[in-house]
């Protein structure tokens, strides 16, 4: 199979950081491809990968594939295609070989040592791009346990090479013992990260439940990376989080607390963004943010209309809603950057998702009518009830803050007279209770 050339510069380029010179790595972009694959979810999928790189700091200068029915279990591309790349990356000039999938240990060292570069797979470049990228506590704390994690099954080759003596009664050499060093001191640095991540875990759940016990309803924005969810968040709440044309430019979760038309508030949050086949690592490290997503009244699905594949995109961000159980939250598909496509493309993604919000958080196209949407979607459907809780159900009473609309509370004789507008859902629970 022929490389597919990508036409780029291919001189070095260079990145000025404070005053200094950074040169942007070479790299050659390789996949291996189902034989049954169509061509546009093939270039999709490299588009992305292109993406991702040029997001991490580098240049791909060529992008190769073979099509096989599973990756070769040693070199994922096979022996003899792996050195006969290895000789284009040669002429190519290569720093970097970027694969498109996901390599095992064994897969990883053999293609180091055919193509004498660094060999670095799709998770790898996904938790890159999230370790430049995170700013918070929490964002480098999950970004470091996802690397470690990645990292800890990969340290068996390193003990191999760097072991001197053969095996035997009173061979364990100085590689050996340094394995087990390094591997007990990722292990170690696992366990505190995971504390500190639960930590701060705990930290965000008093947090949502101080947001609970105000009564404010919730919505949150997911939605695959680079969908312009942040954006969207800007020009609805009126915010200032950082907007940028590159994947996984925001971590955290932000919460903004933004006025409904019909003068009620919402608490409106940006979550991380999601990606096809997004590193497990990152899913499990990331639990805590993402819970931002779980714990809401609606979520609100950000699709880039201008994608080449959104239906792709939106499967994706289902899965990784459906990883988190976040899946049986009431959903609302939002169409964004709607002005960047024709009316004959946007006419077709209407055609496929009648109930979907139109909108362009760059122009500000249909934004009242989602905000219309979110109000009468976090309107709870309530009824008015005059209650007297005996004194010894303090519990109640406090429940009722929580969940209800006190109107008046008075305390009597027989107990505390409370008159609440309550959600229909609750009410059954009080009707004993009811004056």
């Amino acid at each position: 199979m022929s490389p597919r050339h990508v036409g780029r510069d291919r001189q070095r380029l260079t990145a000025t950081v404070t005053d200094i010179d950074v040169e942007r790595q070479r790299a050659l972009l390789v996949a291996v491809v189902d034989d049954r694959a169509q061509a546009a979810d093939i270039e999709d999928s490299l588009a992305e990968m292109e993406r991702l790189v040029d997001t991490a700091g580098s240049d791909v200068v060529d992008v190769v594939t073979q099509r096989k029915s599973h990756p070769d279990a040693a070199t994922y591309l096979g022996k003899g295609k792996a050195k006969e790349l290895a000789g284009l990356g040669k002429a190519l000039d290569i720093d970097l070989l970027v694969v498109d999938g996901e390599l095992s240990p064994v897969q990883q060292r053999n293609l180091q040592q055919i193509f004498e570069v660094d060999v670095v797979d799709r998770v790898a470049l996904i938790l890159d791009i999230f370790a430049l990228h995170a700013t918070s506590r929490a964002g480098m704390a999950q970004v470091e346990l996802a690397m470690s994690r990645y990292r800890l099954p990969r340290l068996r080759g390193k003990g191999i090479e760097m072991s001197r003596l053969k095996k035997g009664i009173g061979a364990r050499g100085p590689g050996e013992t340094q394995l087990e060093t390094d591997r007990r001191r990722i292990l170690r640095r696992i366990s505190q990260l995971e504390q500190e991540l639960e930590d701060l875990s705990t930290v965000r759940n008093t947090q949502r439940k101080a947001r609970k016990r105000s009564q404010t309803p919730s919505a949150a924005i997911v939605g695959y990376t680079n969908a312009g969810k942040s954006s969207l968040l800007n020009a609805l709440t009126g915010s200032d989080v950082l907007v940028e044309d590159r994947l996984f430019s925001t971590l955290d979760a932000t919460v903004r607390r933004v006025e409904l038309p019909s003068g009620r508030e919402v608490l409106l949050s940006d979550t991380v963004g999601f990606v096809r086949d997004l590193p497990h690592q990152l899913v499990e490290s990331f639990r805590s943010t993402l819970e931002e997503a779980v714990d809401t009244d609606l979520l609100l699905h950000v699709v880039d209309a201008s994608a080449g594949l959104p239906e792709r995109q939106i499967a994706a961000v289902r899965q990784t809603l459906e990883a988190i159980n976040a899946h049986q939250i009431p959903e609302q598909l939002v169409l964004n950057k709607t002005d960047a496509i024709s009316a004959g493309a946007l006419t077709r993604l209407t055609n496929l998702h009648p109930d979907a919000m139109v909108v362009s958080a760059t122009v500000g196209t249909g934004l009242k009518a989602l905000m219309a949407f979110v109000d009468e979607a976090l309107t709870p459907e309530t009824e008015d009830l005059e209650l007297l809780i005996p004194f010894d159900r303090g519990d109640l009473v406090a429940h009722l803050h929580e969940i209800a609309e006190i109107l008046s509370e008075t305390h009597e004789a027989a107990g505390t007279h409370i008159k609440a507008r309550v959600p229909v859902r609750h009410v059954a629970g009080l009707v004993e209770f009811g004056v």
